[in-house]
């Protein structure tokens, strides 16, 4: 498994299967955790609130961001402060825009004046990083996330717009660069590489870290062996 005082940037666990949340919690590799409607929606979560305050239970000494879910963006604001009370360590997930692309820099401002944390997330280009960058507070931590995965599956190299990311970013010493919805584990690597602050992993993801350092001749012949011990396993024969 790979260390975490191997690299610079944080791991963060994403998700929302309560047994997972608390399995990678206490992880030491763990330095956050984040989840969202959709993760909570595929997990069977029934009652949002009662989920939240009960993972928050046992999770207190690291960040957590739990999403906003209204589309409108005074209800997100009411939604906003009520999550944003339920612990010290919780930061709040407001989305780039709402569904009808209208922004929420307004009401991002208007939170981090009254010292509420927040996680602005589902961005993808680097202009969006600079509306957002522009109504953060320097004096109140702030997680901005660029779902550099989702870019990577349109055929576009996410890297020079994490790199942007950053130097938007590098003024305001409490505003940190999350690298949303990884694919591979290299994925970790190039965001150490380029000073990225935070990147998230599923549970496969982190399981995946165990290979992380493996020496590829060891590793090429696990998987052949692999190969074979399933294939005597399966009974085949020609």
């Amino acid at each position: 498994m790979i260390k975490s005082k191997q690299l610079k940037i944080q791991i963060f666990a994403d998700g929302a299967n309560k047994s997972d949340m608390l399995e990678l919690y206490r992880s030491d590799i763990i330095s956050g955790l984040t989840t969202n409607p959709t993760l909570m929606k595929k997990a069977g979560i029934i009652n949002y609130e009662a989920f939240c305050r009960d993972i928050l239970d046992t999770i207190v000494d690291k960040p957590i961001s739990f999403e906003v879910f209204s589309d409108e963006f005074t209800e997100m604001e009411r939604q906003a402060r009520l999550i944003a009370s339920w612990g010290d360590n919780v930061y709040v997930k407001i989305p780039i825009t709402n569904s009808m692309g209208e922004p929420s820099a307004p009401l991002i401002k208007k939170l981090v004046s009254d010292n509420i944390k927040v996680n602005v997330t589902a961005i993808m280009t680097a202009e969006q990083v600079k509306s957002v960058a522009v109504n953060l507070n320097s004096s109140v931590p702030s997680y901005v996330s660029v779902f550099a995965g989702r870019i990577a599956d349109t055929g576009v190299d996410p890297l020079p717009i994490m790199k942007d990311s950053l130097d938007i970013l590098r003024k305001n010493p409490k505003a940190e660069l999350i690298w949303a919805s990884p694919r591979e584990v290299f994925n970790v690597y190039q965001g150490d590489q380029i000073g990225c602050h935070v990147i998230t992993v599923t549970r496969d993801l982190a399981e995946k870290l165990a290979s992380a350092g493996k020496d590829l001749e060891d590793f090429s012949l696990e998987t052949v062996r692999m190969f074979a011990a399933d294939a005597e396993a399966a009974g085949y024969t020609l």
